[in-house]
């Protein structure tokens, strides 16, 4: 197989028929949700770049990877919950089920700062919050955290 891809469609191209209608479904899905990102092949996988990179994605062996950079998850954490979870169902603390049974966890940028905060009842308030969650909303877990 080549491994060197100048576009998406080359990369796409290079997979199985099986794993091309896949990687066409979530370029589909990422033009959806990030309309003006640009297609680019970055470390020789297809990724969509809007003042930076936002996602990475490539056919591995056994499965497909999809790499979203933080940058990614921040700017577009709303419609990747929406856009993932239609036909599909969700869950707490973030959890989804997409329409193909995958799962997925959407945490915001600032997450794990406010989980590992130096003050263990501050940690617990914002855990709490979270476990009351589908999709994890940050400000919430910022006011729960800022609560004591």
């Amino acid at each position: 197989m080549n491994s060197t891809y100048d576009n998406f469609d080359s990369y796409i191209s290079m997979q199985h028929a099986n794993i091309q209608v896949i990687l066409e479904k979530i370029r589909h899905t990422i033009h959806a949700a990030a309309p003006d990102a640009e297609e680019v092949i970055s470390y020789q996988m297809p990724a969509f770049k809007y003042h930076g990179i936002l996602v990475y994605f490539a056919a591995c062996k056994n499965h497909i990877g999809f790499y979203p950079t933080a940058s990614g998850i921040a700017n577009f954490k709303d419609e990747l919950w929406e856009k993932l979870s239609e036909g599909g169902e969700k869950s707490r603390c973030g959890w989804l089920k997409d329409k193909f049974g995958l799962s997925w966890q959407i945490i915001p940028k600032d997450y794990s700062e406010l989980m590992s905060a130096k003050d263990p009842i501050k940690s617990k308030k914002v855990m709490e919050a979270m476990l009351k969650m589908d999709k994890i909303v940050i400000t919430d877990l910022q006011n729960a955290h800022d609560s004591i």
